[in-house]
């Protein structure tokens, strides 16, 4: 419990995501400190464990006398405005409760296509760029080699996990340019086509200054251009562009920032998203597989598990109806439109994760489907389902799981779940195959 004898902004605090600040009698800024919840957070400094924690803990806590917070709508926007802060402010506590040279920031090359990439203040200032000390925008070596540098971050896991999760709504790239076929993460929305050449360097600075400007803590800046930029696409009828851009904008304003919470950040449980099932095995699991024989009689299966078991009465089955030949890509991409366009309703509830009988190529297909759909069919701000793809082998022991596995926590749950997730495609395939046989026993009955 809080001392009452210390005073608090607005007298609570919220049961939010934000930055907090400490300050001593003297009115002197002591701490700056992130938080997935500002009230249990803060309270956990006054929970009689202080001491546990080390004696320059202890000596912080007997120094505060008031605590401000700024609240922020989601946990990467408070590990942005801390880092900003801290820089700005050099808060003592910040300062020397541990090594300043262990410091990590984020720098964004100065390249024809620039990558973001995360150094320790060390190798910075081996470069000679010492970017504590203030700005780095006036010094030559920062110039030369780096639009931008942000920090400090105290934790580097933290700041690459955030990378990951800004990616889909700001993607850049990391690969070589002069590839024949478009990378993984091009199909993924996560790469905007620099290795087949599909965009400008000019066009690439523009996502690029908008990843800087996130950094910056201006993510409404970004909304809005990206609104006024789908506006202009959509009055030139360029609906697809439109649409990649809507899908964009649907990620940046519903980033799912739950695995930024780390031990090395001493944050509490990640119970605020618990209830919706996310990265609980739990939650409502789907698989999908498609069955055909020589491009005939083609169908779709969903099955469903609940708890890590079967629930047959939600399973549901497709007719492929715009697909001819066999074409398994086509296929799925109708069987999750037609399943997309059903979300909300009866029966149809949003799943956790999909699981897709397939490699790499299936995974694009459907994560560009949600991609499309979601941004437009989602009625409530859950996130999106993350999908895994099992590549078969000879054997089930030699199924390979295909993920973003950039993905912290969906890596986590990806080496967790295997065994549900081999049994969901099994069951799919079963689904499908019987579904399948029932369809080309008609048509050899009827003739049709």
């Amino acid at each position: 419990m809080i001392p009452p004898l210390i005073k608090i902004q607005n007298d609570q605090l919220p049961d939010k995501p934000g930055v907090y600040f400490y300050f001593d009698a003297d009115q002197q800024l002591l701490y700056v400190g992130k938080a997935t919840s500002l009230q249990r957070r803060v309270s956990s400094y006054f929970n009689g464990k202080a001491d546990g924690r080390g004696a320059r803990i202890a000596e912080l806590v007997s120094k505060i006398a008031r605590i401000d917070y700024i609240e922020t709508p989601t946990v990467i926007e408070a590990l942005v405005l801390e880092a900003n802060q801290i820089k700005a402010l050099k808060p003592p506590y910040n300062i020397l409760s541990r090594d300043d040279k262990s410091f990590q920031y984020l720098v964004v090359t100065n390249e024809d296509f620039p990558r973001p990439l995360v150094m320790r203040q060390l190798d910075l200032e081996r470069e000679g760029v010492n970017p504590f000390s203030g700005s780095t925008s006036s010094q030559p070596s920062a110039k030369k080699k780096y639009l931008a540098v942000f920090g400090p971050y105290t934790s580097g896991l933290s700041l690459k996990r955030a990378l990951a999760l800004i990616r889909p709504s700001i993607p850049w790239s990391t690969c070589k340019i002069g590839r024949s076929r478009a990378c993984f993460d091009h199909q993924l929305g996560k790469c905007p086509g620099v290795c087949t050449g599909a965009i400008s360097k000019s066009d690439y600075r523009k996502i690029i200054k908008r990843l800087i400007l996130f950094f910056e803590g201006k993510k409404m800046t970004i909304v809005r251009e990206l609104q006024r930029e789908m506006k202009r696409c959509a009055d030139r009828l360029d609906f697809e562009q439109a649409a990649k851009l809507r899908g964009q904008l649907f990620a940046l304003e519903h980033i799912r920032d739950v695995s930024l919470i780390t031990k090395q950040d001493i944050e509490l449980p990640f119970t605020p998203l618990a209830p919706q099932g996310y990265f609980d095995l739990n939650g409502r699991i789907e698989a999908y597989d498609i069955s055909n024989i020589s491009g005939t009689s083609a169908t779709g299966s969903m099955v469903v598990f609940i708890d890590g078991k079967p629930a047959k009465d939600l399973y549901r089955k497709f007719k492929i109806k715009t697909v001819t030949g066999a074409n398994d890509f086509a296929c799925m991409e109708e069987v999750m439109r037609r399943r997309l366009s059903r979300l909300g309703q009866k029966g149809w509830e949003a799943p956790v994760l999909m699981v897709i009988d397939g490699g790499e190529g299936q995974v694009a297909v459907v994560q560009k489907v949600i991609n499309d759909l979601l941004p437009s069919s989602c009625a409530t701000a859950r996130p999106p389902p993350q999908i895994i793809g099992i590549a078969k082998g000879f054997d089930r022991k030699q199924d390979r799981l295909v993920y973003d596995r950039s993905d912290v926590e969906l890596h986590r749950l990806a080496i967790r779940g295997k065994e549900i997730f081999q049994k969901a495609r099994d069951e799919a395939h079963r689904f499908a195959v019987s579904y399948h046989r029932t369809l080309r026993s008609k048509r050899s009955l009827y003739g049709k």
